[in-house]
C-alpha cells in the first residue's frame, strides 16, 4: 500500500506523476480522502449511457471516493461535500487542492 499525499496541485496528475514515480502502473485506489478547492465531474444523461455531462465547479468541498490505475492514467469517482449539506458527485475530472490536502491510498496490482 502506497499513501500519496497531495498539497497545492491538480490531484489527478499529481496521484499519476506520483504512481509513476513508485513504479505503479496498474492499482486500485482503494480510498481518496481530503479537500479541494475546485473540480470538474461528469455524470451521464439518463437517455445516453455514452455521453458526458460534465460540470466545472469553483467552490470548495469535502471529498471521499475510490478509483484505478490502468496502464497509467487514473480514474476517480468520487463524492464532493458542498456548502448547504450537498453532495455532488461523478466520474472526476480535475480537482484543484490548494487550502488543505488530499491522500490516495494505492494499493498496486
Amino acid at each position: 500500500m502506497h499513501v500519496i499525499e497531495v498539497m497545492n496541485a491538480e490531484l489527478l496528475d499529481t496521484i499519476a506523476q506520483r504512481a509513476k514515480e513508485l513504479g505503479i502502473t496498474d492499482g486500485a485506489i482503494v480510498s481518496l480522502i481530503g479537500a479541494v478547492d475546485a473540480f470538474t465531474v461528469s455524470t451521464m444523461p439518463a437517455s445516453d449511457a455514452t455521453a458526458d455531462v460534465i460540470t466545472e465547479h469553483d467552490l470548495p468541498a469535502e471529498t471521499h471516493g475510490t478509483g484505478e490505475i490502468t496502464d497509467g492514467p487514473v480514474h476517480i469517482h468520487a463524492t464532493m461535500a458542498v456548502e448547504g449539506d450537498r453532495g455532488i458527485c461523478g466520474h472526476v475530472h480535475s480537482a484543484q487542492i490548494g487550502t488543505w490536502f488530499a491522500r490516495a491510498y494505492v494499493l498496486p496490482c
